[in-house]
């Protein structure tokens, strides 16, 4: 098997959007019935659903609450977290009641033209164990709960009402995190003519591309013995561009060759997106029409040199993300995905690694839209366990099929510049799992062999040894910063990827005395400290990856764990209750940024100015006590005053890793007042400045929407960040006060989250406390035009209101 010391990708690529006069999606997103537990005769058409619930998919059962120690108490010892004795976790999956069995039920017009045609039922995640029944008869099955996966369901269906019921069953000890429940991505209907274009049928990539002109190559597999196809390409506006027709056919599929003249190329800082349009004729009669979305660009992978995109040589600026929206569940919305890559985007972040499973359409498409490069991951397991029910039961029969169809669905996305086979698997140990990791690499290279494999390993002398490290396309090591060196040194490909760094704790606004670096501190509150020195026994905090990054030019990037906190696996505290959620994010559960998010973006931002000083300045009882400043700046040095007076000056310097990123003062004694800080330009001139005060007591509830203006289907959201003030406007940092919400108008109340891990409050009741002074709440449009009102009020707080709209289009 080929190499890759130094691979050349030089390729076009695609996101596809499908909507024509002779082919219909229809997605089944209203309407459905569901009912939790086993209801055995539920697949039958004329079972009796009329009391189940009714709900909208996409949709998560399991995110309703109430949280529970109890519901997947799970007693193991964490291998990856390096224990050897097993104990009790209780919040490790999230404490809420994501385990047995439910149906979904749904029924469909289909009229009767369109019974004659090909149909395609496809389901782009369902958790989990799917077995789908339409009209009474069982069409198929599914295993991995990750994974896209469709079946034509032609011959089941019948003019008229059809009756779709879909049954999922989650076991206990299935997941080492959150893993939701129900049918939590999009469910369609592909209707088209029997002849016509594969489902996931068509590839494109440019084996050339200069200044000048791009060559488009486009491959397109059909369902035809006769036929021609024509494929037009469009600009961003609209105009054509380019235009080829195909009279030949190598077995089942067309192969087209188009020019794109002066080529825009996609990147990070310019996602610049063509249109093609590939029609499928027999006998002058147009069959089947694919309208798509697509970017040009090329990637390289080199020895000893990185990664470079359109040659330009740079790092992956990444953060991992599971696939839970805090709140919201697993339950897919583009809305809330938008809202995390905004913040992303700001803080600097070029690159996503889904973690540990396949990422959603949804995520695809907006990453290539907003300019994100990704690393599509697959599995969190083998053939050996991590988990009594997890993945390893399926691999045998499903890893091939899971890989096919996660690469035929993602691959001609221009955001994907990476596969992985596998997270931490246990297999990385003996000679089993080095054929495991060669066989799965060569069916994605076979699937696609236009993109790198990695896996991300934390047995790393392991798979020096073994050689499972040598073989792999990237190496990609978790954490492990000490063997960096020793990596490059014994595996062949020149370079290495930081496929998981950090895994530094925090808890947003809370911090802790003394300010020393810890591994695996635990305190009486479950809270871990925003003074971002607190990592796992096995991490590290961010400053040792930044070194690496900076001075190593082999090291090709990172993707820190993780860019939010996600639901499930509380480390340190996951033998602790109340913790149900992550402390690992740079921003909390509800999406607000913790301190450690402008240490990333001081770094990554090279775009715009941060200045931000921690920690707040509300400590009664400390008067006098010492209490570090730290200034997480894009400048090289400041000034700290406290109430006037100096603290003198702090400049980045090479001493360790903190003082090389962070402006610290170590020696700051408590006293109210004003903090401020005033930093310098590298002539050392002032350019800049940032107060934070003593606040007196919570006065007036602030609301700050990320959008005032929302679409009005039903699904659209706007994300209320609620805080409290004094009398004199500042923010109150350690209020706690428990709120009310309430929405009029043309929306509804969706969910708020205050990104406390230990809060036990169901995030769908429409009050909450505060947490270290602010939560979020959700509003959701529904199908209506027109005004929506927030009201948030609380004991003793002066209201707040806010005024949002609903459109037809934005």
């Amino acid at each position: 098997m080929k190499k890759y010391k130094c691979l050349l990708l030089t390729f076009l690529i695609f996101s596809q959007v499908i909507f024509s006069q002779v082919r219909t999606v229809k997605e089944l997103d209203a309407n459905w019935k569901f009912q939790k537990g086993n209801s055995e005769n539920a697949f039958e058409i004329n079972f009796d659903d009329s009391k189940w619930e009714s709900v909208n998919v996409p949709h998560d059962w399991a995110i309703y609450g109430p949280f529970d120690k109890e519901i997947d108490k799970q007693n193991v010892a964490i291998v990856q977290n390096g224990e050897t004795v097993a104990s009790e976790k209780t919040g490790r999956t999230g404490a809420l009641p994501h385990i047995g069995t439910a149906w979904y039920r749904n029924e469909f017009t289909i009229s009767e033209s369109e019974v004659t045609k090909k149909v395609i039922l496809l389901f782009e995640g369902a958790m989990s164990e799917p077995q789908i029944y339409l009209n009474g008869k069982k069409v198929g099955e599914w295993a991995y709960g990750y994974s896209y996966f469709y079946f034509d369901i032609s011959e089941f269906l019948k003019t008229g009402d059809n009756t779709l019921a879909v049954k999922l069953t989650n076991k206990e000890y299935a997941s080492r995190w959150y893993p939701g429940a129900g049918l939590y991505r999009k469910v369609s209907l592909i209707i088209k003519n029997e002849e016509s274009i594969n489902q996931w049928g068509t590839s494109i990539t440019t084996p050339f591309i200069n200044e000048d002109v791009a060559k488009v190559n486009v491959k397109t597999k059909v369902s035809v013995k006769n036929g021609f196809l024509e494929t037009t390409i469009f600009d961003t506006d609209g105009k054509q561009v380019s235009y080829d027709k195909s009279l030949v056919k190598f077995e089942n599929e067309f192969d087209q060759n188009i020019k794109v003249e002066n080529p825009q190329l996609w990147s990070p800082e310019t996602p610049y997106l063509y249109k093609a349009v590939t029609q499928l004729f027999v006998n002058n009669e147009l069959k089947d029409e694919v309208s798509t979305r697509f970017g040009i660009r090329d990637i390289k992978y080199e020895a000893h040199k990185g990664f470079s995109l359109n040659g330009e040589v740079r790092k992956f600026k990444g953060v991992c993300l599971h696939h839970d929206l805090g709140p919201l569940g697993t339950a897919i919305n583009t809305a809330a995905l938008r809202r995390q890559l905004t913040i992303l985007k700001d803080m600097g972040c070029n690159a996503i690694r889904s973690s540990h499973n396949m990422p959603s359409f949804e995520q695809l498409e907006l990453c290539d839209e907003m300019g994100f490069m990704f690393l599509a991951e697959s599995f969190d397991e083998w053939a050996k366990p991590k988990v009594k029910n997890g993945y390893h039961r399926f691999f045998e029969d499903y890893a091939e099929r899971d890989i096919i169809n996660l690469v035929q669905a993602t691959k001609n996305h221009p955001s994907i510049v990476m596969w992985s086979s596998g997270n931490e698997v246990p297999d990385q140990r003996g000679s089993e799992g080095v054929k495991r990791a060669k066989w799965l690499q060569d069916i994605f290279h076979r699937e696609d062999p236009t993109r790198p494999v990695t896996v991300g390993m934390d047995q790393v002398k392991a798979t020096m040894e073994s050689g499972f490290g040598v073989l792999l396309d990237v190496p990609g090591l978790n954490y492990r910063v000490h063997l960096y060196e020793d990596a490059y040194e014994k595996f062949p490909q020149g370079f290495i990827l930081g496929s998981e760094t950090a895994s530094t704790v925090s808890s947003r606004g809370i911090y802790k005395f003394p300010v020393v670096q810890e591994k695996n501190k635990q305190y009486d509150d479950f809270q871990s400290s925003s003074y971002d020195l607190e990592a796992c026994s096995w991490s590290n905090i961010p400053d040792e990856d930044f070194v690496l990054q900076d001075d190593k030019p082999w090291v090709i990037g990172e993707f820190v764990w993780t860019g939010f906190d996600y639901l499930g696996e509380p480390t340190p505290y996951d033998k602790s209750w109340p913790s149900r959620s992550s402390y690992f994010g740079i921003s909390d559960l509800a999406g607000l940024p913790k301190d450690r998010f402008y240490l990333y973006r001081s770094r990554w931002n090279t775009t715009n100015e941060t200045l931000h000083i921690l920690p707040h300045w509300n400590w009664k009882g400390r008067e006098g006590e010492v209490t570090p400043v730290f200034v997480y700046t894009s400048y090289n040095s400041a000034e700290l005053f406290v109430n006037g007076k100096s603290m003198g000056i702090q400049k980045k310097n090479n001493a360790s890793p903190q003082n090389r990123y962070r402006l610290m003062w170590m020696d700051v004694r408590y006293e109210p007042g004003t903090l401020k800080v005033v930093a310098f330009n590298d002539e050392g001139h002032p350019v800049s400045e940032k107060e934070i005060h003593t606040a007196g007591k919570p006065y007036k509830i602030i609301l700050n929407p990320d959008r005032k203006t929302i679409k009005s289907n039903g699904k659209d959201l706007s994300y209320v960040e609620v805080s409290v003030v004094d009398k004199n406007g500042i923010p109150c940092p350690n209020a706690t006060n428990q709120l009310k919400f309430k929405v009029k108008g043309k929306g509804t109340y969706r969910a708020a989250c205050n990104g406390d891990a230990t809060s036990l409050e169901i995030f769908h009741k429409p009050t909450m406390k505060l947490f270290s002074g602010k939560l979020v709440v959700i509003i959701q449009s529904t199908n209506e035009t027109g005004n929506i009102e927030l009201l948030v009020s609380g004991k003793g707080l002066q209201n707040g209101k806010l005024n949002l709209v609903s459109k037809n289009e934005l």
